[in-house]
């Protein structure tokens, strides 16, 4: 049986991850970082990698800026076997942030640049081309929330292909979410941004999705069908960094599901991967 064609479209940064022994307080205040790198982010980068990692060949379709931190970005991309990486060119800064981020798992994301649209020519011409006919053969496309996520979505839908998505926090309100969750097959979250992450997965499953996932930190993941729910507890991990471990568990769930797994043994598989992301101070420990 082939390798099923798969397609990741969404960021990814240039991130610098500072770790403190606390969240600070909203004060004027000074405080000191244990520890601090830099390293490639992004969840559409955290999950190419880790598809990478388990072996699925995968296209990731980004936008990068024409600033050094681009360069920093590709080339470590570039070392993941199997990860063909197709990035259009913006006028300026690439995506970057800095992460604020403690041993519990608490983190502030703080956008320190965005991305323009990409720069007109006879380059981004040509990667759009390459782009559109990696789309149209695509068997799956995770498509994450991103300013190029709608064309994205439009392309997969007409494609045929089984789409993908990773709500985040989703509120069950948000605008900027919505079609995302309302043209994709297979929906994925977690309950940070709900009180009731059961009623918000019924929600999406009347909405259309095939299946929803929720993941939910140390307490696990549950995942919701038409055959009802699954649950899943999380394995046990000495955890180093816990950036990216979402995005360890939709491609440890992604690559069961294509294989024909069962829903449980999808959730075992992502909780199982996510271990590989908690493991390493970087994204996926590729870049180890």
């Amino acid at each position: 049986m082939p390798e099923p064609r798969t397609v990741v479209v969404g960021p990814a940064s240039w991130n610098t991850l500072v770790r403190l022994d606390r969240l600070p307080d909203p004060r004027p205040h000074t405080v000191f970082a244990r520890d601090a790198i830099r390293t490639v982010g992004g969840t559409s980068a955290g999950k190419a990698l880790h598809l990478s990692d388990l072996g699925l060949p995968t296209t990731l379709v980004t936008t990068v800026g024409t600033d050094p931190e681009a360069e920093l970005v590709l080339g470590a991309l570039g070392r993941a076997p199997g990860l063909e990486v197709l990035a259009r060119r913006a006028d300026g800064p690439s995506e970057q942030h800095v992460n604020l981020m403690t041993d519990a798992g608490e983190r502030v994301s703080i956008y320190l640049a965005t991305p323009a649209a990409p720069r007109p020519g006879a380059e981004d011409t040509a990667t759009a081309a390459r782009v559109a006919d990696r789309l149209a053969a695509a068997d799956h496309v995770v498509v994450d929330l991103s300013s190029s996520g709608p064309a994205a979505l439009d392309a997969a839908r007409a494609s045929g292909a089984t789409v993908w998505t990773d709500l985040h926090d989703y509120d069950g309100a948000a605008e900027f979410h919505r079609p995302f969750a309302e043209a994709a097959d297979m929906v994925f979250l977690n309950d940070d941004g709900t009180d009731d992450h059961r009623a918000l997965m019924c929600a999406l499953l009347e909405r259309g999705a095939s299946t929803v996932v929720c993941t939910l930190g140390a307490r696990g993941a549950v995942a919701l069908t038409a055959e009802g729910w699954t649950e899943c507890a999380a394995e046990p991990a000495q955890v180093v960094d816990t950036n990216g471990a979402g995005d360890a568990f939709f491609a440890g769930f992604f690559a069961a599901h294509v294989a024909g797994a069962s829903t449980a043994d999808c959730l075992r598989a992502g909780a199982h991967q996510a271990v590989r992301a908690l493991g390493s101070v970087h994204l996926s420990p590729l870049l180890d």
